[in-house]
C-alpha cells in the first residue's frame, strides 16, 4: 500500500469532530516534524508548516485543508476493499478533509526528499472547524503567510477545479404597522390593507431561482425561505415541517385584517456585481409599493452578508497550470464555480505578508461518496490519481 494511503489512514483513524481537532493536530505536526519540515501553531489551533524555496525567483504555494470531519468521538472502525476504504457504517469516515490533509503531507514529504527540485517553497495550513463555521479559517493570521496562490484541497471528486463560489446573504421583507381591522365589518375600507396580500404582491415579483449563470454553472441564485404572517392562535407546538405548517394553518384567525407579515430570502452570488443587480431589481420593486401604499403600512428590506462571495480571479496562472496538468495525466479536469460555501470565501477576500489579494482554487483530493454519512466511502485510486494530479501542478507551477 502506498504512503498516501497508510497516511490517510492514520488519520481517518482518529476522531476529529469540529473544535475536537487536538488529537489529529498533534499527529499532524509529528509527522512533519519527523519529515524535517517546519511546523507551529497559532492561538486557535491551527497548524502551519514551511518548506522554503529552493529557487527566489519562483513564487511559494500555499495548500490548505481542515482537520474537523462531521462526525463524533466514537472509534472509527474501518473496512477495506482493493478499491474502497469506508468504516462500519456505524459513523462517519472523515476523507472529508482527511484526504486533502493525506494529499498535502505526502507532497511536502516528497519535495523534502527531493532537494533539487526548484521551487518557490510550500506552505501548508491546516485549519480547525471549517464543517460548522470555518472559526479555523477566520482565525488564521493571513499577514503571515507569504504565498499568493492557494490551493484548497477540499472539494469530493478527481479533477475538480472550481476557481469560484457563492457568498450568502440574508434578505428580510417586512410589510407593518397596517391598520387591520375586522374582516368582515372593516373589510371594505380601504385604508385598512391586509399585510400579507401586500407582501404577496412584492413577492410575487421578486425574481425566484437562478438569476444568472454562465458556463461555469449558476453564479447568482435567490430563494424565499419562508413567509410569515397572519393573526395565530395558541401556536405553542413540538412539530415540525409539514406537520407544523398544517398545524400552524389550522390554529390562524380568518376574522382579521392581518397587520404584519414578514418574509426570509437567501441569495447566493459568486459575482458581487451580478449579486448588486439583483438587489437594486428588490430595491426597486419593494419602493414601487412603498410608494403606493404610503401612509398604509410600513415597508422594509434589509440585506445582510453572512459569507462574501470567492470571485473569479482575472490571474489565470493556477487554471492554466491545472488545465495543463490534467492534459499531460489524461486527466478530465472539471474548471467550474460551485454555488455554496468554503474556506476559498475567506481567502479570496484576504491579503497575504505582501498585501497581495490571495488568489484560491478548491481542488478535489479524490471521490469521495455520501459525506457526512455513515455510508461516507473513497476510491483510493481516485487518491493517488489527485496527488499525482497535485505534484504535477506543483512542477508545473515552478516550471
Amino acid at each position: 500500500m502506498s504512503d498516501l494511503i497508510d497516511l490517510f489512514r492514520s488519520l481517518v483513524l482518529i476522531p476529529s469532530p469540529s473544535l475536537k481537532e487536538e488529537t489529529v493536530a498533534k499527529k499532524i505536526c509529528d509527522i512533519l516534524e519527523q519529515n524535517h519540515i517546519d511546523v507551529s501553531t497559532d492561538s486557535y489551533g491551527n497548524v502551519y508548516g514551511k518548506i522554503s524555496a529552493t529557487d527566489s525567483s519562483k513564487k511559494p504555494l500555499l495548500l490548505t485543508a481542515h482537520m474537523d470531519v462531521v462526525g463524533d468521538k466514537s472509534p472509527v472502525i474501518l473496512h477495506e476493499t482493493d478499491e474502497i476504504i469506508e468504516t462500519d457504517k456505524s459513523r462517519t469516515l472523515g476523507a472529508d478533509d482527511k484526504a486533502g490533509i493525506a494529499c498535502a503531507i505526502t507532497l511536502a514529504k516528497w519535495i523534502k526528499q527531493n532537494p533539487t527540485i526548484k521551487h518557490g517553497g510550500l506552505e501548508l495550513l491546516f485549519t480547525r472547524d471549517e464543517e460548522q463555521g470555518m472559526s479555523g479559517a477566520k482565525n488564521v493570521n493571513f499577514n503571515q503567510l507569504n504565498s499568493e496562490y492557494v490551493i484548497v484541497l477540499d472539494a469530493d471528486r478527481l479533477g475538480d477545479f472550481q476557481i469560484a463560489g457563492a457568498g450568502f446573504t440574508d434578505m428580510s421583507l417586512k410589510v407593518t404597522n397596517t391598520k387591520g381591522g375586522h374582516s368582515g365589518i372593516d373589510i371594505s375600507d380601504k385604508t385598512r390593507l391586509n399585510a400579507v396580500k401586500v407582501l404577496c404582491e412584492m413577492v410575487s415579483e421578486i425574481p425566484q431561482g437562478v438569476f444568472y449563470e454562465n458556463e461555469t454553472g449558476v453564479v447568482t441564485s435567490i430563494n424565499v425561505g419562508s413567509i410569515v404572517g397572519g393573526g395565530i392562535k395558541n401556536p405553542d407546538s413540538k412539530k415540525q415541517g409539514n406537520a407544523f405548517m398544517s398545524e400552524l394553518s389550522g390554529l390562524a384567525m380568518t376574522n382579521i385584517i392581518n397587520t404584519d407579515a414578514y418574509a426570509t430570502y437567501s441569495i447566493r452570488s459568486s459575482d458581487k456585481k451580478k449579486e448588486n443587480e439583483l438587489t437594486d431589481k428588490i430595491k426597486n420593486i419593494v419602493s414601487k409599493y412603498q410608494q403606493k401604499y404610503a401612509n398604509l403600512a410600513d415597508i422594509v428590506v434589509t440585506f445582510a452578508e453572512k459569507m462574501p462571495p470567492f470571485e473569479e480571479s482575472s490571474d489565470k496562472t493556477l487554471v492554466n497550470v491545472g488545465k495543463k496538468a490534467g492534459e499531460n495525466l489524461n486527466i478530465k479536469m472539471n474548471i467550474t464555480s460551485f454555488h455554496a460555501g468554503a474556506e476559498t470565501h475567506l481567502y479570496a477576500n484576504k491579503k497575504n505578508k505582501n498585501g497581495a489579494l490571495f488568489k484560491p482554487v478548491l481542488m478535489g483530493a479524490g471521490n469521495i461518496y455520501n459525506m457526512h454519512s455513515a455510508n461516507e466511502y473513497v476510491e483510493k485510486d481516485s487518491m493517488e490519481k489527485s496527488f499525482n494530479l497535485l505534484q504535477e501542478i506543483f512542477k508545473l507551477f515552478n516550471a
